[in-house]
């Protein structure tokens, strides 16, 4: 198993300096996120062949490797001049992801929830565009469900995924987005079942705690225009929020999961490194056995 950091807590620092602060902290991974030096959010790749050199050559002096790319791109969108952009980004990524030597990519579904079948439509068309170019680069894909995204729960998440039908196309449970996945008529979140239901599927989970925002009759917090269709997660350290962690690393275990769990903590720029830290020891603790 590898446990990995998301850096983008640590995004303002030059490449070289970020990869040296992971080491530092005593990562064996990372797990690339959107900076907008190298792959910023929604846009075309800004890395070039001398940028994607630096950062290799930074992995290796460091004694780091990358564990996974997670680019975000809207590939799902109703809007088809967004969905080729975004196909043209994800192709670029695709070829930077293979230079850098990196077996993995991440992603999420995007596309709109209000538009929920023409965003899943969108999504299949950019599939036959890139699914042959992840194959032909031997890069393998885990996509999660996230909040305001097209597919938003676990169970219907994973059934799309299946329905791809690629033993290299699987599923990433994100901890910080459970009480999105339960669903909006599950006051709880069955942490176990939700896990057990992507099975052999399951090849990485992200790490951060949350809040439970359908908590104290849906006040838990309070949203105006009353209505909205907003949605709110956080990204904590473990124990800062309410996710059932014993549930999470009892079933993670029973799973014999061997996959990649990637500490992404964004809430504490301000104490980056003793979160990362802590998360680090934490995890390892619950899992590295």
């Amino acid at each position: 198993m590898k446990i990995a950091l998301d850096p983008y807590m640590f995004r303002a620092l030059p490449l070289d300096d970020m990869v040296r602060t992971v080491a530092e902290l005593g990562y064996a991974y990372i797990e690339l996120s959107p900076r907008e030096d190298f792959m910023p959010f929604f846009l075309h790749p800004r890395a070039d062949d001398e940028r994607i050199a630096a950062l290799k050559k930074s992995l290796r002096q460091h004694g780091v490797q990358l564990s996974s790319v997670l680019p975000l791109y809207k590939w799902s969108s109703p809007d088809e001049t967004e969905r080729q952009a975004a196909v043209r980004y994800w192709k670029r990524m695709i070829e930077i992801t293979a230079d850098l030597g990196c077996p993995l990519m991440n992603s999420e579904f995007n596309g709109r929830p209000e538009h929920a079948a023409e965003s899943e439509a969108a999504f299949w068309r950019s599939l036959e565009e890139l699914l042959p170019l992840f194959e032909r680069e031997g890069i393998a894909l885990n996509l999660e469900a996230h909040p305001d995204d097209f597919c938003e729960e676990n169970t219907p998440a994973v059934d799309l995924v299946r329905a791809i039908n690629k033993p290299w196309v699987n599923y990433l449970y994100c901890a910080p987005h459970t009480f999105h996945l339960s669903g909006a008529a599950q006051t709880g979140a069955d942490i176990a079942s939700m896990m057990r239901y992507a099975g052999d599927k399951l090849r990485h989970v992200h790490i951060a705690d949350s809040f439970n925002h359908k908590g104290s009759s849906g006040l838990r917090y309070i949203l105006n225009p009353p209505g909205t269709p907003a949605r709110i997660h956080q990204h904590l350290d473990i124990g800062q929020g309410e996710v059932d962690w014993d549930a999470f690393f009892t079933t993670l275990r029973e799973m014999n999961f061997d996959g990649v769990a990637t500490a992404c903590v964004f809430a504490w720029e301000e104490r980056a490194r003793d979160s990362s830290a802590f998360m680090l020891d934490r995890i390892t603790r619950e899992l590295a056995a």
